[in-house]
């Protein structure tokens, strides 16, 4: 055998023991006659030394090797004069007898150490090797281990674990489709599932009762941080339940997950409507981890001055920064600077100091008086000290997330996003629908199969923007960590659903025919959840990427930089596909 012991084993107590080691080469460190090596392998790392007084022949084969090579040694256990107490095996150390070079290795384009050298693209293209990087491998140990405590909770809870395909048909509601030619049906092609969701919905008709499973799922989307283009669900369905039995049950798995994985007891979670989130923290997912929630200063402003732009704002919203009122003139340039951004869109930031010795300090001194003023200081609950930073706009919803993106600014800034706190909380009562300028109609805000609210359904006709949905998040730290709703089961609520949508009956019936069909056939009240695996590790690993957890991601690009993918097809490819390609520029 390779090895009699791992790498992270060896003890005081297994000193005097003949052992095999094997693994990859961390350090090598020469002084005089003695080398010593760093042996690491997933376990751990332990010390190896070569005494040239001992076995000059072996003491030079150890001088000939390098970093990241892959050996066996045979050695006794001794215990180590100068220990190490960074290390678990930091008492021990190896004496070595025997050396065989398993397999040699190229200078590594980048340091394999907590702390590396190589940026993330470097990273990217060569991922085999900072997967060997502890703090790399600690994230997929983690997610296995999440993963484990997942499938052994829902088992205990009558979940039954099921597959569903991944070649399936086009619904092109949402986000983009990938899609995939079939040979076999030229000119016809699958998509890969952006979510199991009309398959499990299918499973729950079938009598299945409770479904789980951690599934692939593709979005052709725009990326950022916390998006990729294939990414995995932990994806589940209930049947004969309501919205708080579902509550319930996954509020459970997500104490126990905190429980076991950080020692966190999660308190009872609040259920926030979202328009209350919306109108306290302009957010569907608000960041619970400090204050600053909003004040509307319509009435204190609007009309109480000479200032135009807040005279025509449909909304005036501040938030109040405690202890900030010595910001510089700098530090306020460079906030108004940051709402002006695109990715915020503001067309200017007001800020009043209530400053520590009473005085006040304003950019809209000129245009109101010192009791409007105080009246804004009254309404924002300010003390002296603190700092007033306001936004208006003409659109109310839009004016509120630019606030939000200037309230998670200004906890980053004064480092209240703590990543070792956690806040979280269900979001509830969603809109069923949401307008899309893009076209030009209304959108299901999370899919068409959403319920209504049984109390919003008589609205569904003449004023469907009002409808709120049966439908819910699980939201930690300012992150959508999970969603799902309450399923339409009913078929004649479902064409309703479709027409207010838009869609003809004979495309409903084109896309969702099989759905349809197949709730004729008595289907159970049922409702679902889906939580993004990936995020939720990220979170308990308090990673700022979701890459970091997952073993071989792609690019902001969409790329995978180490399969340099995707890339061009060979014409025979496309000529078996039936496909041409013709590359539209710009």
């Amino acid at each position: 055998m390779y090895r009699t012991n791992t790498c992270g084993e060896l003890r005081l107590s297994d000193t005097g023991k003949q052992v095999k080691l094997a693994g990859w080469i961390q350090r090598l460190r020469k002084m005089g006659g003695m080398t010593f090596v760093d042996l690491r392998d997933r376990y751990g790392i332990t010390q190896l030394v070569f005494n040239e007084a001992e076995n000059k022949a072996l003491f030079d084969n150890a001088n000939k090797l390098g970093r990241e090579y892959c050996i066996q040694i045979v050695g006794n256990v001794s215990e180590r004069q100068s220990k190490n107490p960074n290390l678990p095996t930091g008492d021990v150390e190896i004496l070595v007898d025997e050396l065989t070079v398993l397999s040699p290795s190229l200078t590594p384009p980048f340091t394999i150490e907590e702390n590396t050298d190589g940026g993330d693209d470097i990273r990217m293209k060569y991922r085999y090797l900072d997967l060997r990087r502890a703090a790399v491998r600690q994230n997929m140990e983690l997610r296995h281990r999440m993963t484990i405590l997942i499938r052994n909770f829902l088992d205990s809870r009558n979940f039954i674990e099921v597959e569903t395909p991944i070649l399936i048909g086009s619904t092109p509601e949402g986000a983009r489709d990938f899609v995939v030619p079939s040979r076999m049906n030229p000119g016809q092609f699958y998509a890969l599932p952006q979510s199991p969701q009309t398959l499990k919905q299918l499973l729950m008709v079938a009598g299945f009762d409770r479904y789980f499973q951690i599934a692939k799922c593709f979005r052709d989307e725009d990326l950022r941080a916390d998006r990729q283009p294939e990414f995995t669900q932990v994806d589940c369905e209930m049947s004969f339940v309501d919205q708080d039995d579902v509550l319930e049950v996954f509020e459970e798995m997500c104490r126990m997950l905190f429980r076991e994985i950080r020692g966190v007891e999660l308190p009872k979670l609040e259920q926030m409507p979202w328009a209350e989130a919306m109108r306290r923290f302009g957010s569907d997912k608000p960041d619970l981890r400090f204050g600053m929630e909003f004040v509307e200063l319509m009435d204190q402003l609007k009309g109480t001055g000479s200032f135009s732009v807040f005279d025509s704002a449909a909304y005036i919203g501040g938030i109040c920064v405690p202890g900030c009122a010595d910001y510089s003139r700098k530090q306020l340039d460079e906030l108004t600077e940051f709402v002006k951004r695109p990715q915020v869109g503001a067309k200017g930031l007001v800020y009043i100091k209530f400053n520590a010795d009473g005085t006040v300090k304003s950019s809209i001194d000129k245009f109101y008086s010192a009791e409007v003023l105080a009246e804004v200081k009254k309404a924002a609950g300010a003390k002296d000290g603190d700092l007033v930073l306001i936004l208006s706009g003409d659109n109310v919803n839009k004016t509120r997330v630019q606030l939000c993106a200037l309230r998670l600014e200004m906890g980053d800034r004064l480092a209240l996003r703590d990543k070792n706190t956690f806040k979280c909380l269900w979001i509830v009562d969603f809109p069923l629908f949401e307008w899309s300028d893009e076209e030009q109609r209304l959108m299901a805000t999370h899919h068409p199969f959403t319920m209504p609210n049984p109390d919003d359904i008589p609205m569904l006709e003449e004023h469907p923007e009002k409808v709120r949905a049966k439908a819910y998040d699980f939201v930690c730290n300012g992150i959508e960590v999970g969603g799902g709703s309450l399923r339409i089961h009913d078929t004649q609520l479902q064409e309703k659903m479709f027409e207010v949508l838009g869609f003809t009956p004979e495309r409903a019936q084109a896309q969702f025919g099989f759905l349809m069909n197949a709730f004729r056939y008595g289907a159970p009240p049922h409702a679902g959840l889906a939580f993004g695996l990936d995020r939720f590790v990220s979170i308990m690993a308090g990673l700022d990427s979701i890459r970091d957890c997952i073993a071989f991601p792609k690019n902001n690009s969409g790329r995978d930089v180490m399969l340099d993918a995707p890339s061009a097809l060979d014409p025979k490819q496309l000529d078996e596909l039936n496909l041409k390609i013709d590359v539209r520029q710009g």
